[in-house]
């Protein structure tokens, strides 16, 4: 890889971490783990910048890296049991103060419940910025399937979290889906 490129391969990943962050915790719902899958993310990048074509979109090479890494973890946390030293049960008595983090708990709640490529292609296009024929080189499939699976996403979200038939939802406006950053 020249100097030129690789300049610009270390500046497009320093540019990415934002989007990768708020992609990361969309899918996985926790911080701490989001700020891992971005770190072994940029890792994984950088070992195999040889790899990667310059002058084609590094934003989707990235977020295929991540998505790849963490449908792996996802297969291998699958044999772990979870929760050994109770600390998730003990999250879920914390009872927030404000309606906003209600209603982000319980949106968040409900897009965990998703089928994972409904989830993916949702988060993709809702929060991560990316177009339909983006996320369809990411994930693999057809722009037409991507559609069909936010359609989905979006008919099921609004159903668990109690809308009006024939309406959406949308993800709710906060900083982290807006700006792609840390609550």
């Amino acid at each position: 890889m020249k100097d030129k490129d690789a300049e610009a391969m270390r500046a497009g990943l320093v540019e990415a971490i934002p989007r990768l962050r708020a992609f990361a915790r969309s899918l996985c719902g926790d911080r701490d783990r989001a700020d891992d899958l971005v770190q072994e993310t940029i890792t994984r990048a950088l070992a195999n910048r040889d790899k990667f074509q310059p002058g084609t979109n590094l934003n989707a090479w990235l977020v295929t890296i991540l998505r790849n890494h963490f449908y792996s973890e996802g297969r291998k946390r699958r044999r772990e049991v979870e929760d050994a030293d109770g600390q998730f049960a003990a999250r879920l008595a914390d009872r927030p103060a404000q309606d906003a983090n209600l209603d982000m708990k319980d949106f968040t709640r409900a897009l965990q419940t998703l089928p994972d490529e409904q989830r993916e292609a949702l988060i993709l296009i809702g929060a991560g910025g990316f177009s339909y024929e983006e996320v369809s080189e990411i994930s693999g499939v057809r722009v037409g399937t991507v559609k069909s699976r936010v359609s989905r996403a979006r008919a099921r979200l609004t159903e668990l979290l109690g809308g009006p038939p024939g309406e959406t939802t949308e993800p709710p406006d906060t900083p982290l889906v807006a700006a792609g950053g840390r609550r």
